[in-house]
């Protein structure tokens, strides 16, 4: 295996990026949705473990820590309070904007008043008298676009937030958003064997705003042989070369691979040491139409 040792913090190895020209973070951060219960509803059935989790990232050099208000709904922000408050030298994002009707139900609901409503209950959860990066989780639908984006520049402008970002948008809509309110990341589904917003992660590069790929382990259905291939020549699993291929995709690449146990936090993290050759990514680059 090709690696870079980093001491101890191998998040590190990751290399870094800047979000709104002041706050730097390691590349490979750490998504909390997967702390919960099933159906991403209610709390685990060992919250000791899920703050263990939370803690252990953190030693391993992770400092960008991603949730949600409809985590739980929640749960993720109060586990990650309960471990990690008042978080030195960490960088918390969280999103609003769905509804959790119950276990594996997702709702837009982007009224102005609701997403305020959500913003103060994440500040109360959190522990903070401001966001670091507060993220609109869906634009609804049902509420004009320009409505749902002008709150968070009023969020912004009264000091709750200190920057914004977007949530499975296109280019469109994140131009759109930038007429309002200064963007500084966007969080689309995203990995080596789905890439449909492959336009809007190089639009991010150009444009120099994060990209954060969520479900960046296809939950675990990564089955592709030119993957086991990679995998097998770098002596490490597929799942930590589909980490290390989205670290080696972009320098905008924020990576945020979550999980409910350490052991898998560690195989995630210790992804960031890995080198990719041009060979491994011209097979690689070819996984997805």
């Amino acid at each position: 295996m090709t690696t870079v040792k980093t001491r101890g913090v191998p998040a590190a190895a990751a290399g870094s990026i800047t979000l709104g020209g002041e706050l730097t973070v390691n590349r490979m951060g750490f998504g909390a949705m997967r702390l919960t219960g099933k159906g991403i509803w209610g709390p685990p059935r060992r919250p000791e473990k899920a703050v263990r989790v939370l803690q252990r990232a953190v030693e391993l050099g992770v400092n960008f820590i991603d949730t949600a208000d409809s985590y739980g709904p929640h749960i993720a922000e109060q586990l990650i309070a309960d471990a990690l408050y008042p978080y030195p030298g960490l960088v918390v994002a969280t999103k609003g904007g769905l509804e959790r009707p119950g276990p594996d139900q997702w709702v837009e609901n982007g009224r102005p008043e609701v997403l305020r409503e959500r913003l103060q209950g994440s500040l109360e959860r959190l522990r903070r008298e401001y966001i670091d990066l507060y993220q609109l989780h869906r634009i609804d639908p049902k509420v004009p676009a320009e409505e749902q984006f002008a709150v968070l520049r009023e969020f912004r402008n009264e000091g709750l937030i200190r920057h914004v970002g977007l949530s499975e948008v296109s280019i469109e809509d994140i131009e759109r958003a930038r007429k309002v309110v200064p963007i500084v990341s966007v969080q689309n589904r995203y990995n080596v064997t789905d890439r449909k917003w492959e336009a809007e992660a190089d639009y991010c590069e150009t444009e120099g705003l994060a990209f954060i790929p969520w479900f960046p382990l296809s939950a675990g259905t990564l089955e592709a042989p030119g993957l086991h291939r990679v995998a097998a020549r770098h002596g490490a699993t597929v799942f930590q070369i589909a980490l290390a291929w989205l670290l080696a995709r972009s320098p905008a690449m924020l990576v945020i691979p979550g999980t409910s146990s350490v052991e898998h936090l560690e195989e995630n993290v210790a992804a960031a040491e890995i080198r990719l050759s041009k060979k491994d990514m011209e097979e690689l680059n070819g996984l997805s139409p």
